[in-house]
């Protein structure tokens, strides 16, 4: 007899529907899999029966074999094994066909016949939707985060016999609810903790506004890692198109927590120096999305940048540009988002103190640029705000360490005028810079976002700006490139003061974050 039933394999962040056919025939017994298996799914052979046995059904003692179609597409993970023991169920007469058609399932068979969670429920979900199916079954585990998808049914079991239950009757069973949707927490880390460095905060203003990337150089404890930390807090609150997409991101790497519930928080992502290209870009003989798409919609920090292999930074040029990652394979090809902020720090020299009053630099001068040409010029040509940091001095550490008793209301009145802006302050100049930009920019993005050819559309450059930016091509031999970065960032300056014209001033202070134009310049 023969018997169908549907579940779905991942491609990249989407699924594909999968056939899963099963035909017993006489023979010896044994079941076969055919359909371009990988070995998980080929061990689902042990898993199945064994789970069908210890749920008290019947095995049937003959020649099985099961065909995932289409055959051409790889099907990799063990969510087959529960279409495969339905089909097998149908096949045997311990299901009436009728029951599983429409029916989508995923889910790993545990010997007992318990239901274990998979990943990329969120995608299976969306593709059953899209098939108009009739329901969705899944492990309890899955089914908060299956039931995020409006206009699926979707049930959610504990062990195979819940699902025979299910199955017999779909209206006695209630069907799963969808998970929270969690306001995003306060109380992460403030703007305020940070001592001087008001070069370094307004860059990172200018950054969380604009969507631009950012390079902090710095000797060691000069705050760079402190600064890159509070920079998800100065980004807007997650769109929720977009935190349903992070979601599946997360799902289809098999990283989400909080038993499904949408994530609320932008993602902040910080790999090792030491991380390879494909767990920064993704890859993978099934490919994987790496860390610079789990970042999306978030900030990427790359600290030690120069301790990065040249040939692992390099691949990040076409994601910072394009916002997404084309990873092709022999049989597929995949996109991931990657729509990020990226914040890189690094020392100005292998010992870190080079630029410091003391001059305890001990590296010469082709250690260092050793150390620089780690660094391509079109990767500093992507980084739109180029910063160097200098440790704050004791007296400015000492304000946030050490309270003292004020003596007068005046000196209480002074102190609390020398407190730094809070992050909640910044945020609030950051949104309404944002709210100009989605009112302006063609597609409502961010400036850095912004295509060349619609950027002298919503520059607005004045003649004086005009000619400041004309000069400053010519003697810092910028590229095309980041000639027209710079005018993004001048752009996003204009933006946070609420002007609606780009001029000279905004051209300058946006000169000002261009340290490192050309490749091995010297920190001074």
């Amino acid at each position: 007899m023969l018997a169908r039933c549907s579940g779905a394999a991942l491609r990249g962040l989407e699924a594909v529907e999968v056939s899963v056919e099963v035909d017993i025939a006489p023979g010896l017994p044994g079941l076969q899999l055919v359909g371009l298996p990988d070995a998980a799914v080929q061990e689902a052979r042990e898993r199945v029966r064994a789970a069908i046995r210890n749920s008290g059904l019947k095995v049937p003692l003959t020649r099985v074999v099961v065909s995932l179609a289409p055959a051409d597409l790889r099907k990799a993970g063990p969510s087959f094994d529960l279409p495969i023991a339905l089909g097998l169920l149908v096949a045997s007469g311990q299901l009436a066909p009728e029951q599983i058609q429409g029916i989508w399932s995923a889910a790993e068979l545990g010997l007992d016949g318990s239901l274990r969670p998979i990943r990329g429920v969120l995608a299976l979900a969306m593709a059953a939707r899209a098939a108009d199916a009739r329901g969705l079954v899944v492990p309890a585990a899955n089914a908060a985060e299956a039931a995020l998808v409006e206009g699926l049914p979707v049930w959610g079991a504990r062990d195979l016999a819940e699902v025979m239950a299910v199955l017999q009757d779909p209206a006695l069973v209630p069907r799963a609810a969808a998970a929270c949707i969690q306001a995003p927490c306060g109380g992460g880390p403030d703007l305020v903790d940070v001592r001087g460095q008001p070069h370094g905060r307004r860059a990172l203003e200018i950054a969380a506004a604009g969507g631009h990337h950012l390079l902090l150089v710095g000797a060691a404890g000069s705050g760079k890692t402190m600064l890159a930390r509070r920079l998800p807090g100065l980004l807007p609150p997650l769109e929720p198109l977009e935190s349903l997409e992070l979601t599946r991101l997360h799902s289809v790497a098999g990283l989400l927590l909080d038993g499904g519930n949408l994530i609320s928080q932008r993602p902040f992502r910080s790999p090792h120096h030491s991380c390879s290209g494909a767990a920064l870009i993704g890859g993978g003989t099934i490919p994987m999305p790496g860390e610079v798409s789990l970042a999306h919609h978030g900030v990427l920090f790359l600290d030690e940048l120069a301790e990065f292999r040249r040939d692992v930074l390099d691949q990040l040029r076409q994601p910072l540009e394009e916002g997404d990652v084309l990873i092709s394979r022999t049989r597929q090809r995949c996109r991931f988002p990657c729509r990020i902020t990226l914040v890189a720090a690094t020392n100005p020299c292998p010992c870190g103190r080079y630029g410091e009053s003391d001059g305890s630099c001990s590296c010469g001068e082709s250690l260092r640029r050793r150390y620089w040409s780690r660094l391509s010029g079109p990767l500093l040509d992507r980084l739109d705000l180029q910063v160097v940091m200098r440790r704050p001095p004791a007296r400015e550490l000492a304000d946030g360490i050490v309270r003292s008793r004020p003596r007068s209301a005046a000196d209480a009145q002074g102190a609390v005028r020398a407190l730094p802006e809070s992050s909640q302050v910044v945020a609030a100049r950051v949104r309404q810079a944002r709210a100009r930009m989605a009112a302006r920019n063609p597609g409502g993005g961010c400036n850095a976002q912004i295509a060349a050819e619609a950027l002298a559309e919503v520059l607005c450059l004045e003649e004086p700006g005009r000619q400041l930016w004309e000069r400053a091509m010519e003697q810092r031999r910028l590229s095309a490139r980041g000639g027209m970065r710079l005018l993004r960032v001048a752009r996003t300056i204009a933006d946070l003061a609420g002007e609606p014209e780009v001029g000279a001033g905004a051209i300058a202070e946006a000169l000002t974050f261009r340290s490192f134009d050309l490749v091995g310049a010297e920190v001074t």
